[in-house]
């Protein structure tokens, strides 16, 4: 997921993805503690993607307390 693609969402477009992204990290590192996963470059890149969205939502929070 691309930063201008994140900032396009609006805040509730934000933290349902966020929540999305959370939980399927959880069954990815649930799956791969107990077998193989198909691709491990994914929790990575699912880690990432979280990042982004709550810096973008911090960027936000902070932008608006300035005003």
């Amino acid at each position: 997921m691309r930063p201008e693609e994140i900032r396009e969402m609006t805040d509730q477009e934000m933290q349902a993805k966020l929540k999305e992204l959370k939980e399927e990290l959880f069954r990815l590192r649930f799956r791969s503690a107990t077998m193989d996963v198909e691709n491990p470059t994914l929790l990575p890149k699912l880690r990432r993607d979280i990042a982004r969205l709550k810096t973008i939502l911090r960027e936000r929070e902070l932008a608006a307390g300035k005003k």
